[in-house]
């Protein structure tokens, strides 16, 4: 994009949008994140093997690859500044790079957050759980659901609705949404410090 932003598209799914909105000025508490689905049927056209997902070296693994969340939190509940993790490479899949990653983390205004991410889950499932001081409000990505408490609304999604609304606010004079270059570079500062973490068993803050 022109104006240096990052294609996190998430950030324009109409869940999240929903879910931003209504933490607007909340008190929040913790936040669970869980994404996973099973490599090998990513890209049903494609061995996985031969993906760049398989490979560390290509920039593989889950906590690279599915860095969508670690960007969409920070967006929902302020920047990230303290991380431990445990991870790496533990299912039969043949790939030589990370297949789960577990995160703890505390961000600016949430003091409680965990993420889970795999390449192992064979239902596929990708949500997030927010507990405000109110409220408790769920969505959850594949069944295009929002739950706050225990009322739930289904939204018709589209697969592709999220890229192009973040295409159309590429293009347009405003674009509040969009991640800049410098969220971008501390999502890599995340990742970093989460395999600092792992791998001496540590916490580290950003």
């Amino acid at each position: 994009f022109g104006n240096r932003a990052v294609a996190y598209n998430l950030r324009f799914h109409p869940l999240l949008a929903r879910l931003k909105s209504l933490l607007a000025g909340a008190v929040i508490l913790s936040a669970t994140a869980y994404v996973g689905q099973y490599l090998p049927e990513w890209r049903p056209a494609v061995d996985y093997r031969t993906s760049y997902s398989a490979s560390r070296r290509l920039g593989g693994g889950v906590l690279n690859d599915i860095s969508h969340e670690l960007d969409y939190l920070a967006w929902l509940l302020g920047p990230i500044n303290r991380v431990a993790a445990i991870g790496g490479k533990y299912s039969e899949l043949e790939i030589d790079s990370d297949d789960i990653f577990s995160l703890l983390m505390r961000s600016e205004n949430c003091p409680a957050i965990s993420l889970e991410m795999n390449y192992l889950d064979r239902a596929g499932r990708r949500f997030v759980i927010v507990n405000t001081l109110s409220h408790t409000i769920e969505i959850d990505f594949v069944a295009s659901s929002i739950s706050v408490d225990k009322k739930t609304e289904s939204l018709k999604v589209e697969r592709d609705d999220s890229y192009r609304a973040m295409h159309r606010e590429a293009v347009s004079p405003a674009s509040p949404n969009l991640c800049s270059f410098e969220e971008g570079l501390q999502t890599l500062k995340v990742i970093q410090a989460a395999e600092i973490a792992a791998r001496d068993g540590k916490w580290v803050n950003l």
